[in-house]
């Protein structure tokens, strides 16, 4: 497989699972699963309907407390905190249907207040719970339903609904916690960071220098979400953490929802930020490798390092929605003539980047086509319950002018090793 064909089919692989994490229509959907329990209906439903005393089962939740102001609704705080670092609140609007003699216990939830996301969020949501009697014990069913757009909320409800059901499991049996080990844990992100490297050796060919090249796109994918997790503390989310996702990359979360556009920029420029710093290390490396102050493998190594590391930031750097680029340009320009205007400079630098390589007008013009098509694929977007804090003028110039050192640093990246590479 050429060079160029695989690139092709890895970046046309890596589009198609961002659409369907992040874009794809999914329509209705209804998540559903159940345990069953040695226990008797009515003391299950005790531990599980909303509203109930029994909530110490469940570590997502602080307190459960009735609503004064809305009858028939009760106030549920989560550990989770808002973009203050107070605990997110929901007011669910509860709907029972009980049959003791049956032993049938059915309740409904919605949305109708929430601390951090706008209303619009909890539009199709609906929360289902029920215990019914099973032989020797009782069956209990957690539900949700929604409109998904994108596999990522639909896959992240669904691991939250098991975690939910092993932690109520292991409440009922005495306090033992069944709930696994999470897919955040440090053991479980090495193992996926493995799974990638293989699966990335083929498109590189399966050869000892294809597995190299497969090595060092997963440490620079690393370093890059490292960046981002270094700007998630520094903003004060306690939690935040890396997640790798085989074949897409990584993903860093943050701990707490975003409380200012510079935030969000900041965070999202870092990324890339936190790599360009390696870019005068390894261009040192070569050149000391040249003048035989460093052994001469250290050279080729550089070289080929750097071209990864460059390449790899400056597609995160595209000016799309979901991407680092699009994220930062997207804070610094409140209206739309400026943002078209500052993506359009971001496009003809890459553009220009790929006509210094050496790249074909032919290949140039599907590049630009690929990017229109994917700017124009319509993303999911989580509305915040209030505005976040504006920008001041000097953190939009902070901004704008880390973006553009990060795109100038890693296009100078890019040239460099391909000139010593191929030149």
């Amino acid at each position: 497989m050429s060079p160029l064909l695989s690139a092709t089919l890895l970046l046309s692989l890596n589009l198609g699972l961002l659409w369907l994490l992040m874009a794809a229509p999914l329509g209705r959907r209804r998540i559903e699963l159940r345990r069953t329990v040695a226990i008797a209906p009515e003391r299950l439903w005790q531990a599980v309907q909303p509203g109930g005393e029994a909530t110490g089962w469940n570590p997502a939740i602080l307190s459960v407390e009735a609503d004064k102001a809305h009858p028939g609704c009760i106030e549920v705080a989560y550990t989770h905190p808002d973009r203050h670092g107070d605990p997110i609140r929901r007011i669910f609007r509860i709907n029972d249907h009980l049959n003791p003699a049956e032993g049938r216990y059915e309740s409904h939830a919605r949305v109708v207040e929430d601390s951090a996301l706008d209303l619009s969020f909890w539009r199709n949501f609906e929360a289902y719970r029920s215990v019914s009697a099973a032989p020797g014990g009782a069956t209990v069913t957690f539900a949700e339903t929604d409109t998904y757009r994108g596999f990522a909320l639909y896959l992240f409800r669904y691991f939250m609904i098991r975690r939910a059901l092993q932690s109520l499991t292991g409440w009922l049996e005495g306090g033992r916690n069944r709930s696994g080990v999470a897919i955040e844990h440090p053991l479980v992100q090495v193992c996926l960071a493995v799974l990638s490297t293989l699966l990335l050796w083929p498109f590189f060919g399966l050869s000892a220098a294809g597995l190299t090249i497969s090595v060092m796109l997963t440490v620079v994918i690393v370093l890059h979400e490292m960046g981002h997790l270094v700007a998630y503390r520094a903003f004060g989310h306690e939690s935040a953490r890396i997640i790798f996702v085989p074949l897409l990359g990584g993903l860093a979360i943050g701990g707490r929802p975003y409380n200012s556009r510079f935030e969000v920029a900041t965070c999202a420029l870092m990324g890339p930020g936190m790599s360009a710093f390696l870019v005068p290390v390894l261009v040192s490396a070569c050149e000391f490798a040249a003048a035989n102050v460093l052994p001469a493998p250290v050279r080729d190594f550089a070289l080929l390092f750097l071209l990864i590391l460059g390449a790899f930031n400056l597609l995160n750097l595209l000016p799309m929605y979901r991407f680092d680029g699009g994220q930062v340009l997207r804070q610094i320009f409140t209206s739309r003539h400026l943002l078209v205007a500052g993506s359009f400079g971001v496009t003809l630098l890459l553009l220009w980047v790929g006509y210094r390589i050496g790249m074909s007008s032919t290949a140039l013009i599907a590049a630009l086509a690929v990017f229109t098509l994917v700017s124009l694929m319509g993303f999911s977007a989580v509305k915040p319950r209030r505005s976040l804090d504006p920008m001041h003028p000097g953190e939009r110039l902070m901004a704008g002018l880390g973006l553009y050192a990060a795109l100038f640093i890693h296009a100078y990246a890019v040239v460099f090793a391909c000139d010593h590479l191929f030149g």
